[in-house]
């Protein structure tokens, strides 16, 4: 038996590993993650935050084992969980997600791997464990000898527990101890991320947070340790200070307009780069070569493809990264700075790569400056599906909590619009300053509705699809007085999961409603639903009210539903380009207007609007 090998780690302090586990870190899937920053470019702005993938996935191998013993998981399952930890981030690209926004932006560029296309570093991942590491008789000998089991089988359940999938595991808690709303790898960048920035993103308590996870129904869920009061106030406040530390997380490193003009730069000298390679050699060529910077490359290696293939301006972008010279961002809209409407464009624009990508070039070309950039940024990742468990009551961590769903608000908030400017001087005075400010939002209010329209005859949007639902319901029941007006206000936010369940049923529907449910918690449930409703009331067209009520001897909570008067105009821009749809949901509200649990808001006409 081989002795455990020791790392000391300034996180976790020491780890131990036993021989599988050093046998993998020896493998060139984790060898090259030594040379990938966690934080991409984030150093040009917090100097200590030039720490690696490597290390990251050691720590998120230890912080899974914690939680597995915590939960006294036997042996083998924690085996399990420690290697989807330590392999869980292997499929990242060098300089992580800067990167990965190629493949979004460019979906002629994905690699088709096992006959899929790959969009994101997990695919990847998958593929990585699944096919490459097979290959390997060392690893397969070994997995064999240790565990027992067929190497085959055991990596393909280790590939789809470190990318957190729940559907094809036998035990889906195991995947949820890597990716969930509080899990191993969350914790452990949000320790690291902090230590290597100097950023206090907040105290994270990892032990109470650890002793608060339990597994019910097969399901990794938050449980209070016993049912005193105070012990459910400790499970909520430590599963909090996560939410907590993971928007100070998006603030104060993922968007510091610093960080975003470095993303901004190297995505622009990367694509330049691709483009240049692709007419010498062919798309086939080129997309093998994007196949590249997530299976073989690491920062190092981008940076010369990007000083071999990239015209004169590429270049000069990679040295001024280099050189810590970036952009500077000149005018920066954010979420306070913009109108409901143009928020909800661009959230949508944002959100669908090709048009984000023609978006900024279209902006650069209609501004009419030399040497800019035009970044168009939004959070991703919103946390959704966390339970809590209260002796034998189950409910949504944000429906137990306001702070929690606030700061899932929060992080669904973040948006901006920056232009980067080659130097201080190009626009010098707040006259200037004023002129471009005020000529962006214009470009903004030409563009955004021809993307709009590019977008949705590319693929359905469902979110427009929820929003209409809203409208149908406001429209069906809205009465105007002379100086008042009477709304609806949607009392439960489990009658939208039913009624969009039955829409994805329905002939007419079924493609603007494309989202998949399940029954895990008791009624129908879709995590995209409830971000995309969590989406409209960050975006401004739907308000959302807290109402507190009692059941079980229990107060609780719960959201209801408004249509704004910015999401009623927006509607009314949907209109023609949903007319058929529209039209079925409106036949459907009347149909069943008498099962609709609502309240009527009387406010004065004035206020609404």
């Amino acid at each position: 038996m081989t002795k455990p090998f020791m790392v000391h780690d300034p996180v976790h302090s020491t780890v131990v590993l036993n021989e599988l586990e050093q046998l993998l870190i020896n493998d060139h899937c984790l060898q090259r993650l030594r040379k990938i920053q966690q934080l991409g470019l984030a150093d040009t702005v917090y100097p200590g935050a030039n720490h690696t993938r490597f290390e990251h996935s050691i720590g998120t191998m230890q912080t899974a084992s914690i939680i597995g013993n915590s939960l006294n998981l036997c042996q083998e399952d924690i085996e399990k969980i420690r290697l989807a930890g330590l392999l869980h981030d292997v499929g990242h690209a060098a300089f992580s997600h800067a990167v990965e926004n190629v493949l979004l932006r460019n979906p002629d560029l994905q690699p088709v791997l096992n006959n899929k296309k790959c969009s994101s570093h997990e695919s990847f991942t998958r593929f990585l464990i699944q096919t490459q590491l097979i290959n390997s008789d060392q690893i397969c000998n070994l997995i064999e000898k240790m565990n027992g089991v067929d190497p085959v089988y055991f990596l393909k359940e280790i590939g789809n527990i470190a990318i957190g999938d729940t559907e094809n595991v036998a035990k889906p808690y195991l995947s949820q101890i890597i990716s969930s709303d509080i899990d191993a790898d969350r914790i452990d960048f949000l320790l690291r991320d902090s230590y290597h920035t100097g950023i206090s993103l907040g105290l994270i308590d990892v032990d109470q947070i650890v002793q608060s996870l339990t597994i019910k129904d097969n399901r990794l869920v938050l449980g209070a340790i016993s049912e005193s009061s105070y012990n459910e106030d400790l499970v909520i406040t430590a599963a909090e200070s996560m939410l907590i530390a993971r928007s100070h997380h998006y603030t104060a490193i993922i968007h510091h307009p610093r960080t975003q003009a470095a993303r901004s730069m190297l995505l622009y000298a990367l694509e330049d780069a691709i483009y240049s390679y692709e007419k010498i050699n062919g798309k086939n060529i080129a997309t093998n070569k994007v196949k590249d910077f997530f299976t073989l490359y690491n920062d190092n290696d981008l940076l010369n493809f990007i000083n071999k293939y990239g015209s004169g301006r590429s270049k000069e972008l990679v040295s001024r990264i280099i050189r810590g010279n970036l952009y500077t961002p000149k005018v920066r809209f954010n979420q306070k700075r913009l109108p409901s409407s143009t928020k909800m464009s661009l959230s949508t624009i944002a959100r669908h790569g090709i048009a984000c990508k023609m978006f900024e070039s279209e902006f650069i070309k209609l501004l009419d400056m030399e040497n800019i950039l035009i970044d168009l940024n939004v959070a991703t990742g919103l946390p959704k599906t966390m339970r809590f468990l209260s002796g034998e009551f189950e409910s949504f961590l944000y429906d137990e909590s306001a702070l929690a769903n606030g700061l899932v608000r929060a992080i669904s908030r973040n948006i901006s619009l920056t232009c980067f400017v080659q130097n201080e001087t190009d626009v010098s005075d707040l006259e200037d300053m004023s002129i471009l400010e005020t000529k962006m939002l214009d470009i903004v209010n030409k563009l955004s509705p021809k993307l709009l329209r590019f977008v949705r005859e590319d693929q359905y949007l469902a979110i427009e699809g929820i929003l209409l639902l809203f409208y149908s319901v406001h429209s069906t029941f809205e009465e105007l007085h002379e100086n008042k007006i009477s709304i609806p206000r949607i009392r439960n936010i489990t009658w939208l999961y039913r009624t969009i369940k039955e829409f994805s049923n329905n002939e007419v529907l079924k493609y603007l409603f494309d989202y998949k449910f399940h029954e895990k918690f008791g009624f129908p449930y879709s995590e995209k639903v409830y971000e995309h409703v969590q989406l409209l009331v960050a975006m401004g067209m739907v308000d959302e009210d807290l109402r507190y009520y009692e059941k079980h001897g229990r107060i609780k909570q719960r959201y209801e539903y408004v249509l704004t008067n910015e999401g009623v105009l927006y509607c009314r821009k949907l209109v023609d380009s949903y007319k058929r749809e529209l039209e079925e949901i409106l036949n459907f509200i009347k149909r069943t207007q008498h099962q609709i649990p609502r309240d009527m808001l009387s406010l004065p006409k004035s206020r609404y609007k």
